[in-house]
């Protein structure tokens, strides 16, 4: 069962009872990348879409459930970061612990999705954790396993041997921890180190060492040659272009103030969000100075810190909206935060100048902008 806040537009407080498992992975993608759009106003409202150990993919907006995508013969493990395919013909991906990597359209009707999915692609032999969609070509799709192999599938080929549409594949040393496309570069967190590959060739073209025990989570921002990991207890923000200069590599900053490992990872020009499984509240930064600038709560009220909830499961962020999952011993609970209203933040019991945090422009860091 699902408690859901101020959902999407939903109400104050409405529970669903959907989703009978742990969330796995969340997304917020634009309406009108989807066919739920009806008016022009709806235009640049969000849609939240999850995974769950409970094998399903359910879409979201105003409150409840309006698509369920079913086919993975076993838990759901990821959701692609972004959308496949043109303008026209829109394309979520996800990875299982079947090992198998599924497309769904977003375009078919119906509640419970019937003929949503277009196609099966298998390969991988061990569970599909993560994946990202490349930035020179919005059809290629990169997916990595839990034994850390790479493959880059073409969704446009049309083939009826579905592993005919992998273009390409390798694999990185270390536990896979996450990775980003940015234009037609791959940024692979794994191990100790962000290995960096080139997708048109395949080859590995660099590889930075983090000086941390383990990382658990990793955030980049390319254009700035910025990087976020998180470890155990805290967050640490490095620059890449210093690290490659060192044999001991030292953070620009450490955000320090986390119960247990932070998995969860957010970063932009102004913010840098943070979660865990063992904290029950998910922190915002302030990019610049590094400074804690909100304690967000994603359990229950009254649970505050208190062990017995699982903390933040999963989330996802949208320049200016937050959306948490934590999951408990009787219920789950899904947590909308839109701050599209506010420019500015002001620090709690300091007398210090507001500073511009939150944002109401959209942002992307291939165009390197600083907002």
């Amino acid at each position: 069962m699902i408690n859901m806040d101020s959902f999407l537009s939903g109400g104050s407080l409405v529970r669903l009872s959907d989703h009978n498992a742990r969330i796995t992975c969340m997304r917020l993608f634009l309406l009108n990348e989807t066919s739920l759009v009806r008016s022009e106003m709806e235009r640049e409202e969000n849609v939240l879409v999850t995974s769950s150990y409970d094998h399903s993919i359910r879409i979201w907006r105003k409150g409840g459930c309006k698509r369920c995508f079913r086919g993975h013969n076993g838990a759901v493990c990821t959701l692609s970061d972004k959308l496949l395919g043109d303008d026209g013909a829109k394309v979520l991906a996800s990875g299982g612990e079947d090992g198998t990597v599924r497309l769904w359209s977003l375009n078919s009707s119906g509640k419970r999705g019937q003929q949503a999915l277009k196609a099966t692609l298998y390969g991988h032999q061990k569970p599909v954790t993560l994946m990202s969609v490349a930035g020179h070509k919005p059809s290629l799709l990169v997916t990595m396993s839990k034994d850390s192999k790479l493959r880059v599938w073409d969704t446009t080929t049309s083939s009826a041997i579905r592993s005919s549409c992998c273009v390409g594949m390798t694999s990185v040393a270390g536990a896979p921890v996450d990775m980003k496309c940015d234009e037609a570069l791959l940024y692979v967190a794994a191990g100790s180190s962000v290995v960096v590959v080139d997708l048109r060739t395949m080859q590995k073209v660099n590889a930075t060492a983090i000086c941390q025990p383990r990382l658990y989570s990793f955030a980049i921002m390319p254009s700035k040659s910025l990087v976020c990991t998180g470890g155990f207890g805290k967050a640490m923000l490095w620059d890449l272009r210093r690290n490659q200069e060192t044999s001991k590599p030292e953070p620009v900053t450490e955000l320090d103030s986390h119960m247990g490992s932070v998995k969860q990872l957010y970063m932009d020009p102004y913010k840098i969000v943070t979660g865990g499984p063992d904290d029950n509240y998910v922190y915002t930064w302030e990019m610049e100075t590094g400074r804690k600038t909100n304690s967000l709560l994603c359990t229950r009220p009254e649970a505050g810190n208190n062990i017995g909830c699982s903390g933040c499961s999963a989330m996802a962020v949208n320049a200016w909206r937050i959306v948490t999952a934590s999951h408990g011993q009787y219920l789950g609970l899904v947590r909308f935060r839109d701050f599209s209203g506010a420019t500015h933040l002001e620090y709690h019991n300091e007398e210090e100048d507001v500073s511009k945090f939150w944002g109401t422009q959209s942002y992307s860091d291939s165009e390197g902008s600083d907002g």
